[in-house]
C-alpha cells in the first residue's frame, strides 16, 4: 500500500486534534474530488513498518483525540490488509482514542458481508472504527456548511462492533 500524506496534527477530518493518513488508490473517481492525486495506487510513498511506528508515536500525546484514515480509498481491496492491521494496533495501544474512516462506499451495500468491497479483513476494520463517513462525494450535493463531510448524501455513522448504531 502507498500513502499520499501523513498529517500529525489535523483538525479538519474529525473532532479535535488528530493524526490523519491519506492512503493511495481509489476506483470511485468522484467528479469534484478534493484529492484526485490519491486515485493512483502508486501515488506517494510506500507504507512501511517505519510509517506505522511514526503513526503510533504521533498518537501518543494527550492532546491528540484520535486517528482518521481516508484517501484515496481505505476500503479498496489492496488497502484493506494494511489498514486493518494499523487500526487494530491503534485500538490496542490507544483504546480511548477514537478512530474515524472516510469511504466512498456505503456500509450496507458495499462493506457488509456479501458487499462488493467485503474481504476477509473488512469486518476487522469495521470493528475498530468509531465513526464511518460513507458515500461518494456528489458535486451536485456539495454543502460547505456540513461538518466533516463534503456532500449531503454522505453519512456520519457511529459504529459499535462493526455495525451502525446511528448517525451523528
Amino acid at each position: 500500500m502507498n500513502y499520499g500524506e501523513l498529517k500529525k496534527v489535523d483538525s479538519a477530518n474529525g473532532p479535535g486534534v488528530r493524526v490523519t493518513l491519506f492512503v493511495s488508490g481509489c476506483r470511485n473517481h468522484c467528479p469534484g474530488c478534493f484529492n484526485r492525486d490519491t486515485w493512483d495506487f502508486a501515488y506517494g510513498k510506500p507504507y512501511t513498518e517505519e510509517t506505522e511506528k511514526e503513526i503510533l508515536d504521533a498518537l501518543s500525546p494527550e492532546y491528540i483525540n484520535g486517528f482518521t484514515v481516508l484517501g484515496g480509498e481505505p476500503f479498496e481491496e489492496e488497502n484493506q490488509p494494511e489498514v486493518a492491521g494499523l487500526l487494530k494496533k491503534i485500538r490496542e495501544k490507544y483504546p480511548k482514542k477514537n478512530i474515524w474512516c472516510y469511504t466512498g462506499y456505503t456500509l450496507e451495500k458495499d462493506l457488509m458481508t456479501g458487499g462488493s468491497k467485503h474481504t476477509e479483513v473488512t469486518d476487522e476494520m469495521l470493528s475498530c472504527i468509531d465513526v464511518l463517513v460513507d458515500g461518494r462525494f456528489i458535486q451536485a450535493e456539495k454543502d460547505l456548511t456540513l461538518a466533516f463531510r463534503g456532500s449531503r448524501n454522505q453519512r456520519l455513522l457511529k459504529l459499535r462492533n462493526g455495525k451502525a448504531e446511528g448517525e451523528l
